[in-house]
């Protein structure tokens, strides 16, 4: 008996230390690509080069899909599944098995509307700035990045979508010579534990500025920047990146009643300090006449315009369309003469939080929504000409950790977006309201 209870002890004992002891790492990463009406994409990170096997089952349907990839040291152990034969707001569940790990989980298509006046409500989150201090910090940088229940405070809001305006790693000194060094950051970044539930609980679409371009103010002189544009292409697989005879990140995706214009203001840039005449460019010619031309073509009565610097502050003296001055001008006045309705431009970058009201002579306002940081350190001590800025919507100018969310609402004539700041816990910091009749020229 008392060797029996002796073993009893330990094995008790064992079972205590195995319910205390943390759960083993899980071996695959997934995150939630871009869905459309018929597709959704899952894009999906593997320990080890291997098989990853893909199956799914559309809801109502008798037999599940089934897709094999292949995770290869040459994609850095990642690839993506799109699951296809979906209808119309229709979810399809999956499991993704691979390198001794199983995960599942679910998708939705967006629901196609007949008609703008039936779009349906629709919530996207934006955020930009996201700092992960690496394993040995250099001095000063250890406490930079913080704030990571942010990425839970996003998941509890549940957008249909999130949209990363740039930044969304910082590639650091070791990195900027080294694409070996680059990929590592970003594949312990994409495994961070406490970021592993918003890659999930929404679908997310990115664009970069130039701390997952390059180096800090990085511009087209980059040398290794087709190699941080193939990076960013693995880690982030957006539905299209630039055209067949321009690179870079821009392209669009659409949910409802938004068109999402995703612009790529490093690719094509001059220096900041170049000086100022027609051939200074943040965006460059191709993708401007992209952009001008997607536009002109777009029927959705909500035009988003999102890149990773400020498009429309005055008083920037930092990174900013400001200080490309004929481009700026030229793009403005296009909107006016060609009569967009609908534009609000989104923008990351500053390490705080704002809304731009420009007045326009006989036009709708044009808004600008800067969304930062994420987890970097917020910006305490704006410059009085950024206080003092005449086109902020007063109580907008916020620095502190936040993020963003855009909602629709409403039908028809009542449709209205709200746009809202929220810090690191999910508490509001503002809120603002915007008719989507108000954004048109047919009223004036």
């Amino acid at each position: 008996m008392p060797g029996q209870q002796s073993r009893l002890a330990v094995c008790a004992l064992g079972v205590m230390l195995a319910a205390l002891a943390p759960p083993a790492s899980a071996k695959l990463t997934l995150m939630h690509g871009y869905a459309d009406t018929t597709s959704a994409i899952i894009w999906i990170m593997a320990d080890a080069p291997g098989p990853i096997d893909v199956s799914w089952r559309v809801e109502g349907a008798a037999h599940e899909q089934t897709l094999r990839l292949d995770a290869t040291a040459t994609n850095g152990h990642t690839v993506v599944a799109r699951l296809t034969g979906l209808l119309p707001g229709q979810a399809a569940s999956y499991q993704v098995r691979g390198d001794h790990d199983r995960q599942e989980g679910s998708v939705r298509a967006q629901v196609q509307s007949p008609a703008a006046a039936d779009a349906p409500t629709f919530t996207l989150a934006i955020g930009s700035c996201f700092f992960l201090a690496g394993a040995n910090p250099p001095k000063g940088k250890g406490d930079y990045g913080g704030g990571f229940e942010i990425f839970e405070a996003i998941a509890a809001a549940a957008p249909d979508a999130m949209l990363w305006l740039g930044d969304n790693l910082y590639l650091q000194p070791p990195d900027f010579a080294d694409p070996g060094s680059m990929a590592a950051r970003y594949r312990r970044q994409r495994t961070f534990p406490p970021l592993r539930g918003l890659l999930t609980a929404t679908a997310h679409v990115a664009i970069w500025d130039d701390h997952d371009y390059g180096p800090n103010n990085a511009n087209a002189t980059y040398r290794l920047k087709d190699e941080t544009l193939a990076l960013f292409q693995r880690y982030w697989p957006n539905p299209e990146f630039g055209l067949p005879d321009a690179p870079g990140v821009f392209g669009r995706v659409s949910y409802g009643d938004i068109d999402v214009f995703l612009l790529d203001d490093r690719w094509y840039r001059t220096p900041d300090r170049a000086p100022e005449g027609p051939q200074k460019t943040m965006f460059g010619t191709a993708q401007l006449r992209w952009l001008r031309a997607a536009l002109l073509a777009s029927r959705a009565p909500v035009k988003l315009i999102a890149g990773g610097s400020q498009f429309l502050n005055r008083a920037n003296r930092h990174e900013g369309w400001n200080h490309f001055a004929q481009e700026q001008k030229a793009f403005l006045d296009f909107l006016h003469e060609k009569r967009i309705d609908g534009v609000i431009f989104l923008s990351g970058d500053r390490h705080f939080t704002e809304l731009l009201r420009v007045a326009r002579p006989d036009a709708y306002p044009l808004h600008e929504f800067t969304s930062s940081p994420l987890t970097s350190r917020p910006w305490k001590t704006p410059d009085r000409a950024e206080i003092e800025n005449p086109d902020i919507v007063p109580g907008t100018l916020v620095g502190k950790r936040q993020f963003g969310l855009i909602r629709a609402t409403g039908s028809g004539a009542t449709r209205q977006l709200t746009l809202e700041s929220r810090d690191a816990s999910g508490a509001l910091l503002w809120r603002h309201e915007i008719a989507v009749r108000d954004l048109t020229y047919g009223l004036r």
